[in-house]
């Protein structure tokens, strides 16, 4: 039997049937797991446990480092551990829920009869770092089902995961963490081992963990929240804990930093200080108002867009709200999405005066996507292969049955609008046009001032999805193709496709580094059939198009809310609700400064003048707090010379600037959209 090592070579080991993964990288204390053919691994399990070792058998064995977004997960999720450890030991009564590591930490959820207070948590921390510096074993024991039941009968929500072991990753709760507990194979529990043999703790978990608590360096607590358990407000409310862990002090410094430094952007407390836009509750969950200067920036933002669109050669079309659901089961969403879907309304039934149906009712359903209607407009009449490709644009209304633990200001909504485009091609088409609508939408981004960009690419999961495989590879191989002719980086994301296309996914970095997905590509093969669309080729023969769905901000308001973020609310003049504030010395100079203004509003720029009572310096803090970005400051110099003071929102100021001048400079930026 051959046995390959990956990584560093460790001269003279010989891999035997009881040799662990510490006996080759113990000594190392960043590596924290191994993949043994592929499958991640506790570090303290033989490394040919469970294979079927046959003569001639290659077995690679890769050390896992906690740098890396797989070792670093098993480092959050042993950590997750550790948290639920002290949550138990401090209150008897906590029965646990779920601990999955999710982006930057874990969480865990526990059912306790009193919310956390922040007092709890530094008592959890101090408890965490006991356990820690214990160096308590991660212990793995595979267990039966009715093994399990017993171990754990004072935990009813660990015994539920046991029940529905098999369905855990599928369906419309695939995402509820649950996978992390179980599965469809073996069971198996953690012990949680002190040095003198004991037991400290136990949990149901699919593992791997790092080998012992000391292998987690550096952690923290973050906040508290309540959550559905599993996600499903059918559930009993829980209690959730947030934490992180990094593979140092040093990193889990940085990244306190730039949570405090995206507090500070946080588009939600912007929005309410800018007069920007707000979340009455009288609304709803997921619901936004645009205020009057929210309104400004949204215009501003969509009317580029639009004409951007039009010298693209895009066609604007507009659909409604609502539709029957036929519509929805005829595109598959009602089969394969229902969980996103808003409930139904049932309308149109008629009774007799007995109460019997005279008419039957249907169900209509606030629509979540637009792309059924454009198949519609394209099936409305005969195509011609010379209308092709037929470029359809909407600002769309969507409505998506978000759960209220994930809402979360303009960012993730169940109300939006998104700025949908649907482009019918031929087959021969395809490639091209996926290369220059791929460079259209970077370009587009790039005007907003995102210019740090990578590519995901979303793949099939054959349990989740329509059409045949060779439809898939082609719509996979053309996405490919678009992604290497735009020169970014391309990462996988294998089997996050919706049920009818894969897709191509921008990312895009803000100012402090975070990623955000932007714009979504799909080459979809599947609604053409389904809607039976068609287009009269050269030769006379009836084709389907390939129909491209583009979505380039993701939605209007959750992009406002990334570029909030982005611009820490100091938008780019262009953007900007007022670009220009006139702020008089004394009163006598007012109408001096309305005399700029109108010469500006001429030229189509926003610009008020401060005529309140406020002294010129509380004028200019008042200016600067809203993150104006041009102050014109005009006292009796300035008149004489027919100029003004310019003053950036930084603070800089520069005098003696002609009026002219100053037209120029102020209508240049916002012409070049430039930044000041």
């Amino acid at each position: 039997m051959s046995i390959t090592i990956v990584g560093e070579q460790i001269e003279g080991q010989q891999v035997t049937d009881t040799t662990t993964g510490l006996d080759l990288y113990g000594a190392d204390r960043t590596i924290v797991a191994v993949r043994v053919n592929g499958e991640l691994r506790d570090l303290s399990r033989p490394l040919l446990d469970g294979l079927e070792c046959v003569d001639g058998a290659e077995i690679a064995i890769e050390p896992v480092s906690n740098a890396e977004p797989d070792g670093l997960a098993i480092v959050r999720h042993s950590a997750a551990h550790v948290a639920a450890q002290a949550v138990q030991a401090a209150h008897a009564d906590a029965k646990l829920g779920i601990g999955p590591p999710i982006t930057d930490g874990f969480y865990y959820d526990f059912d306790l009869a009193e919310p956390f207070t922040p007092e709890d948590l530094k008592d959890l921390e101090k408890r965490m770092t006991r356990i820690i510096k214990e160096r308590q074993r991660f212990v793995r024991r595979e267990v039966s089902d009715d093994e399990a039941r017993v171990e754990l009968a004072n935990e009813p929500y660990k015994l539920e995961l046991i029940t529905d072991k098999g369905s855990v990753g599928q369906g419309a709760g695939a995402d509820d963490g649950a996978s992390a507990e179980v599965g469809a194979g073996q069971l198996t529990i953690y012990d949680n081992v002190k040095r003198d043999g004991s037991v400290a703790w136990k949990d149901l978990c699919r593992g791997p963990h790092v080998p012992h608590t000391g292998y987690i360096p550096a952690y923290a607590l973050m906040r508290t929240s309540a959550a559905y358990w599993r996600g499903d407000q059918a559930n009993p409310q829980l209690q959730r804990l947030y934490g992180t862990a990094w593979p140092s002090r040093e990193e889990l410094k940085a990244y306190q930093t730039r949570l405090e430094e995206a507090a500070k952007r946080d588009h939600r407390r912007l929005g309410r200080e800018l007069d920007l836009f707000s979340f009455p509750d009288e609304i709803g969950s997921g619901m936004a108002v645009f205020h009057p200067k929210g309104g400004i920036l949204r215009k501003a933002m969509e009317d580029y867009s639009r004409q951007r669109h039009v010298d693209a050669g895009y066609e604007f079309v507009y659909s409604p709200h609502i539709s029957k659901g036929e519509l929805f089961e005829i595109s598959g969403h009602l089969g394969f999405n229902k969980g996103g879907i808003s409930p139904p309304m049932h309308v149109d039934e008629e009774l007799n005066d007995d109460g019997s149906v005279r008419k039957p009712g249907q169900d209509y359903y606030l629509k979540p996507m637009n792309c059924p209607m454009h198949c519609l407009i394209f099936r409305s009449r005969g195509r011609s292969y010379r209308e092709l490709p037929l470029r359809l644009f909407e600002f769309g209304s969507v409505y998506r049955y978000e759960m209220s633990g994930v809402v979360h200001g303009l960012t993730r909504v169940r109300g939006m609008t998104q700025d949908d485009a649907h482009i019918y091609c031929t087959e021969e088409q395809m490639q091209g046009e996926l290369i220059s609508l791929l460079q259209f939408v970077l370009d587009l981004l790039k005007d907003y001032g995102l210019n740090d960009f990578y590519l995901e690419l979303s793949t099939r999961d054959p349990e989740k999805s329509i059409g045949s495989d060779g439809e898939w590879e082609r719509a996979t191989l053309a996405l490919e193709q678009a992604a290497a002719a735009s020169g970014l980086d391309l990462v996988l994301d294998p089997g996050g496709a919706a049920f009818y296309a894969p897709k191509i996914s921008v990312q895009a970095r803000d100012a402090i580094g975070r990623t955000w997905q932007m714009s979504t590509i799909q080459v979809d093969l599947m609604l053409p059939e389904r809607f039976g669309l068609e287009y009269t080729a050269s030769d006379g023969t009836r084709r389907r198009p390939v129909m491209i769905h583009r979505a380039l901000f993701g939605s209007v308001e959750r992009f406002i809310g990334v570029l909030t973020e982005h611009y820490a609310g100091a938008f780019p003049p262009w953007l900007s609700p007022v670009q220009v504030v006139g702020i008089p010395v004394a009163a006598e100079f007012n109408g001096y400064l309305t005399e700029i203004a109108d010469k500006l509003r001429a030229e189509g720029v926003r610009v008020e003048v401060d005529t309140s009572d406020d002294r010129m310096q509380k004028k200019i803090r008042t200016a600067q707090q809203a993150k104006v970005p041009f102050m014109l400051i005009a006292g009796g110099q300035d008149v004489e010379a027919g100029a003004v003071s310019f003053r950036y929102r930084n603070g800089r100021q520069v005098n003696g600037v002609p009026v002219d001048e100053a037209v120029q400079i102020i209508t240049g930026a916002i012409r070049d959209r430039a930044q000041v």
